[in-house]
């Protein structure tokens, strides 16, 4: 798997601030409405449920919220840089400002799996998060991801 298979560059954002993490996930629902023409009701209601049964930042500054969608076909992701880092209650308690979020398809597979330990396991990079923090242009940012994810992948 690449991060060319789930991460469109129309799915990549820097934004000066999200006020709250309901906010954020408003923000991402838009992005997937736009980037891959789901629902962003649906997605919203998606992203909440799963957030409410534990926060997903993983650390680090970086979370990595997912959900499962309807009508879905393949897992599909989500990133925003945001230049406001936000509080996510986080393991380690320090606030976001890398979000990758990931959507999958409702039917059961290990599609999303794999996608989620790829991701995570690149964001545990401090050089790559680094790069991220560094850019705000969207294609910067896509380019950087994909180096990294691929370089992680292979």
């Amino acid at each position: 798997m690449r991060i060319a298979d789930i991460l469109s560059t129309a799915a990549v954002r820097s934004q000066a601030q999200a006020t709250s993490k309901k906010r954020l996930f408003h923000d991402l629902a838009d992005m997937a409405a736009q980037a891959y023409g789901v629902s962003a009701p649906q997605t919203l209601d998606a992203l909440q449920e799963r957030e409410s049964l534990g926060a997903t930042g993983v650390g680090q500054g970086v979370a990595l919220p997912h959900a499962r969608i309807a009508g879905l076909e393949r897992v599909a992701g989500l990133f925003l840089r945001l230049e406001k880092p936000l509080d996510f209650d986080a393991v380690d308690r320090q606030p976001v400002d890398l979000v990758f979020a990931l959507l999958a398809p409702e039917s059961p597979g290990v599609e999303h799996l794999k996608a989620l330990a790829l991701v995570s396991r690149t964001l545990r990079d401090p050089e790559l998060r680094a790069k991220l923090r560094a850019n705000d242009d969207p294609v910067a940012l896509h380019a950087v991801l994909a180096a990294g994810l691929d370089t992680a992948a292979g």
